[in-house]
């Protein structure tokens, strides 16, 4: 395949990120000394921007952004070999989450999602499947009617043109809101489901990530559930196929896990594109998500300049 042929779409969020890396538990009602910057973010075009680093194929990536960042977003895709896609959205601000980053480098999200969940069935056609082998969903997608609407079409199209889908279901918090069934419902027909393990369970009914991997498995063709720094299990057909370790990352060396997962997802994708097996693939995208939690932020290395 040449790169145009071997060109990734993802269709997803793309957020304005305020990192607060906090030292010590947050004091209620008064400060808390903390390391903030304002980042370029979201699940989908941080998977995209790990995309475009890790394979040579072109990265694509359609998305809603209010017109108060929409420059500054476009000019750091392009900056990470992303091709953006962006719909300008004068009603909404740009998404903003709020990282809290805590001395063990795991974060919790404050989410205002804004235009992102905004995109709509016009920003859509099936011509952005031109020249594209795999579309890619983010999760978030779902869990507002128009954006699942947008995301159900994009999903009926590709199918309908033979390109394969993947979704990485994006957030346990979310998900559980919309309910595992009204998710599996919407993302019926995915060739690729990339859940963590807490997503993995909410989807199964609470089982284990073994055997939720193998059960989503019968569902979807393919399923990779990522479990952190104990790395990633593999499932097709109903059964685990592969046990992948994640390389190890020092402590001190674990400054924010914030887009982990976002770059596991961009570099199996961009690792299957080029024609890895699901294993190699998923050994890729540990190595990735490892990486990704040395640096602040969701992008890769030199991919992101704060605002």
């Amino acid at each position: 395949m040449t790169p145009r042929e071997r060109a990734l779409l993802v269709v997803g969020d793309v957020v304005t990120d305020v990192v607060a890396r906090h030292r010590t538990p947050l004091a209620h009602a008064t400060d808390t000394a903390a390391e903030i910057r304002t980042l370029p973010g979201g699940a989908g075009a941080n998977a995209a921007c790990w995309a475009a680093r890790s394979g040579g194929g072109e990265v694509r990536l359609l998305g809603r952004v209010g017109t108060d960042a929409a420059e500054w977003h476009e000019r750091a895709l392009r900056r990470a070999g992303v091709r953006p896609l962006l719909v300008p959205d004068a009603e909404a601000a740009t998404a903003t989450v709020i990282a809290l980053v805590d001395a063990s480098a795991e974060r919790t999200f404050l989410t205002d999602s804004g235009a992102a969940l905004r995109l709509s069935p016009a920003d859509w056609s099936a011509g952005l499947l031109d020249g594209v082998a795999a579309l890619h969903l983010s999760g978030y997608l779902f869990f507002a009617p128009t954006s699942r609407e947008t995301a159900r079409r994009a999903l009926r199209d590709a199918r309908e043109a033979g390109v394969p889908v993947s979704v990485d279901p994006a957030s346990a918090g979310f998900l559980a809101r919309l309910g595992a069934g009204r998710f599996r419902a919407a993302t019926a027909g995915v060739e690729v489901l990339l859940p963590n393990a807490d997503e993995a369970r909410l989807l199964t009914g609470g089982r284990e990530p073994e055997a939720a991997a193998a059960e989503l498995s019968r569902r979807h063709p393919l399923v990779v559930v990522t479990l952190g720094a104990a790395g990633a299990l593999v499932a097709e057909d109903g059964a685990v196929t592969a046990r992948v370790a994640a390389p190890s990352v020092p402590p001190e060396r674990r400054v924010d896990s914030t887009g982990a997962g976002d770059a596991f997802t961009g570099a199996f994708l961009a690792a299957r594109l080029a024609g890895a097996d699901p294993a190699k693939a998923a050994e890729a995208g540990c190595r990735a998500g490892a990486e990704a939690v040395t640096v602040v932020g969701g992008r890769p290395p030199g991919a992101a300049s704060p605002a």
